[in-house]
């Protein structure tokens, strides 16, 4: 099962995200507390920097190797101070004829010039099944893109294609109306090839200035065939807000709380050993987070079972 990590707000050491923490991006990827399952088959991140030579064009950085071992990453987390960050360790089953590890395949995806990055942590079952019945919703120079061979990637392929102009700044009505519509397709394409297995679709997006996150499974609690163990359990989606997030009073957490909020992360699970502060997003819900100059915006909105 993958790990994901999101976050918007005030300039942030990476490091402390990715490593420092109690329960860090990269600890979680050998050590969840959350789910039992380790997530070794590569690390990707999407970071923007307010202060940085064109502030809405992310750095990148994906690497298909252990990130705890990476030293490269380990310098970068020493260096950098995102204000919004999207960051991804991915987890797979071994399959013997079907498990796919390669650059191609590493979260978060994010197409040349669009705004929207995206990363899931789950997993359609069935997906070679209906794969290619998503191609009458996904646009044409959108679908040309496509690399690699995670249903991920068709996911977000299929997502763009409900934005207008991807390489626009869309505005929370039209992020939060695709997401829903690129849920809806799914649910269709799945029924029509007679695919009833649960199948968790927690999804992050991010652009630099906005943050939706999904808590979401389709028909969970169905398993009429041996299915993978994460999907035995609703993945969790975590989230805390305040200021200067970092390690204060030997404890790392979020300073303040809502009334002088500036930053708020999101993450699979809580990243620190106290989880009083944290929330959890209902099941079926989307998380809406907005950050334009001094204007904030948090919103959870409902979901279709």
């Amino acid at each position: 099962m993958c790990r994901v990590l999101a976050y918007l707000g005030e300039p942030v050491h990476l490091e402390d995200v990715l490593y420092s923490s109690d329960s860090s991006l990269i600890r979680q990827a050998y050590e969840p507390q959350r789910l039992g399952l380790l997530s070794l088959a590569g690390f990707g991140m999407v970071a923007w920097d307010s202060v940085s030579h064109d502030e809405t064009t992310p750095f990148e950085y994906r690497t298909p190797g252990m990130p705890v071992f990476d030293t490269n990453l380990r310098a970068l987390a020493r260096k950098l101070r995102p204000t919004c960050l999207l960051a991804h360790v991915r987890g797979v089953l071994y399959e013997r004829d079907g498990t796919t590890v390669g650059p191609h395949n590493l979260h978060p995806f994010r197409y040349p010039g669009f705004r929207l990055a995206m990363a899931h942590n789950g997993d359609l079952a069935h997906f070679d099944d209906m794969k290619f019945d998503l191609l009458r919703y996904i646009r044409p120079e959108v679908a040309r893109r496509i690399q690699g061979t995670t249903d991920s990637e068709w996911i977000y392929a299929l997502l763009m294609s409900q934005i207008a102009d991807p390489t626009a700044d869309a505005d929370a009505d039209e992020i939060t109306a695709a997401v829903r519509t690129t849920l809806s397709i799914l649910r269709t394409a799945r029924e029509a090839r007679g695919i009833a297995i649960s199948s968790a679709v927690n999804l992050f997006l991010c652009d630099s200035n906005d943050i939706v996150a999904t808590r979401f499974t389709f028909d969970f609690g169905c398993y009429a065939e041996q299915v993978r163990e994460f999907n035995l359990d609703y993945p969790s989606l975590w989230y805390t807000f305040g200021r200067d997030y970092g390690l204060h009073d030997g404890e790392w957490k979020m300073r303040g709380g809502v009334e002088d909020c500036d930053s708020i992360i999101v993450a699979s699970e809580p990243l620190t050993r106290d989880d009083s502060t944290w929330l959890e997003v209902p099941e079926y819900a989307m998380l809406y987070l907005s950050q334009k100059g001094e204007e904030r915006r948090v919103e959870l909105l409902q979901l279709e079972a």
